[in-house]
């Protein structure tokens, strides 16, 4: 039961005898099997397991962590797409959810990062190494290929293009087209936002609590491992013996053709080149080293904050495979984790990137921090920092963190005033 509303998760199955063998297998187990055995049930059972039962039944809106499939519903389709996609429903007892609202962009950029816009790319016949593909984007003027593509009959992958957003915020369409296979888009819509401009005002002494209430800290999506693949090929070579008196030569009268192919039964010749991305982050939160009176964790309200953050993005894939984390964006209790929050500086970039706040112009030693309003309540003081704008094919890494320090009194605390003498 999911908030009070029940659903049943449906898989469609197939019994069919394989190999000798008496089987039942849904659809996801029929694609799963099928990448062990290299293909072979493919071979042998194509309209059954990878047209008829993974289409058979489909989410038209994402549900319960599962996503909708848009594409072609009259043609096979890869073990990736069906393990993906495919092969399943979901069946509401109460009225079904809304469709999700639609923002009219495919993808919501930063401007001035490096980022990675992709496609999927599939195959009806054959594309090989003789005459691969080619994936072309358009975007703002300058165009991007993504070229020597090459996927066996049925299958697909992914193509992408690795650009730098612009400087300012505006819509952009990109246009895509290939040389070969059909593209699940040919028009991709991006938004590029600004996010600054947002940095909390000036502290002041005489703040007060007004009607504020502790929330707690909000859901941001998190996707900390992606995974995807590339297709390359081998050739199978076939010399064949040409009997031709023309060619007569010492005394050898024919020649020798290579009438090998790229692809062996069961695409044996065809390598599914697997890649993958994840992201380690962590976040510490500390009282500003100008805080005379903090001890370890502890600090007085009206005092600043430190923050540290580090991403790690581990992969062996090749650099135009992924970027490195480029984003951290800080939220406070004080504003109910939203109205204001600070971008983070980047003091270190590469595959371990380290983040900090900015120097805050409202500190008397320009240090790099947040200062915790003087009212807040004596107990935890917890900022939220959101990690984000790892790039790969298969989407971007992000993630939620979250570190405090204990509030206990406030700086008045350190202040006394006496009459002169």
């Amino acid at each position: 039961m999911i908030s009070g509303k029940y659903k049943l998760f449906l898989e469609p199955i197939a019994y069919f005898k394989y190999d000798g063998i008496q089987v039942a297998m849904t659809a996801h187990e029929a694609a799963l099997y099928d990448n062990q055995v290299g293909g072979k049930l493919r071979t042998a059972m194509t309209s059954l397991t990878h047209k008829n039962l993974p289409l058979s039944m489909y989410l038209e809106y994402a549900d319960l962590n599962f996503p909708a499939y848009s594409g072609a519903t009259n043609r096979t389709v890869s073990n990736d797409t069906i393990i993906s996609y495919l092969g399943m429903g979901i069946v509401w007892f109460t009225d079904p959810p809304e469709a999700p609202e639609e923002t009219g962009y495919d993808y919501e950029y930063r401007i001035n990062t490096d980022v990675i816009t992709p496609v999927t790319l599939s195959a009806s016949d054959e594309i090989n190494p003789d005459n691969p593909a080619r994936v072309t984007f358009s975007i703002n003027g300058s165009t991007y290929t993504m070229g020597n593509i090459v996927i066996p009959e049925g299958e697909s992958q992914l193509a992408w293009v690795q650009w730098h957003t612009p400087s300012t915020p505006q819509d952009i369409t990109i246009s895509v087209s290939t040389s070969k296979g059909t593209l699940s888009q040919t028009t991709i819509k991006a938004k590029v936002v600004d996010l600054s401009g947002k940095d909390p005002p000036d502290p002041k002494a005489t703040d007060v609590r007004g009607n504020w209430s502790s929330n707690a800290v909000p859901y941001r999506p998190e996707k900390t491992s992606a995974s995807w693949y590339v297709w390359s090929a081998k050739w199978h070579p076939y010399w064949v013996w040409i009997s031709n008196w023309r060619y007569y030569t010492n005394g050898i009268n024919g020649y020798w053709v290579d009438e090998g192919w790229w692809e062996d039964r069961g695409w044996y010749d065809f390598t599914r080149n697997h890649y993958s991305a994840s992201l380690n982050a962590s976040m510490n939160l500390s009282p500003d080293t100008q805080s005379p009176t903090a001890s370890g964790k502890t600090m007085k309200s009206g005092y600043g904050v430190q923050n540290l953050t580090v991403a790690t993005v581990n992969t062996a894939a090749p650099s135009f495979h992924y970027t490195n984390a480029q984003t951290a964006i800080s939220y406070f209790p004080e504003f109910n984790y939203e109205t204001y929050w600070r971008l983070l500086k980047c003091t270190a970039s590469g595959k371990t990137a380290r983040f900090e706040f900015a120097d805050n112009i409202y500190s008397t030693y320009n240090h790099p921090v947040h200062f915790s309003p003087i009212w807040f309540p004596d107990g935890t003081y917890r900022v939220n920092t959101y990690v984000c704008d790892i790039w790969t094919p298969a989407g971007m890494l992000s993630a939620n963190l979250t570190d405090s320090v204990s509030i206990s009194g406030n700086l008045y605390d350190d202040w006394h005033i006496a009459p002169g003498s």
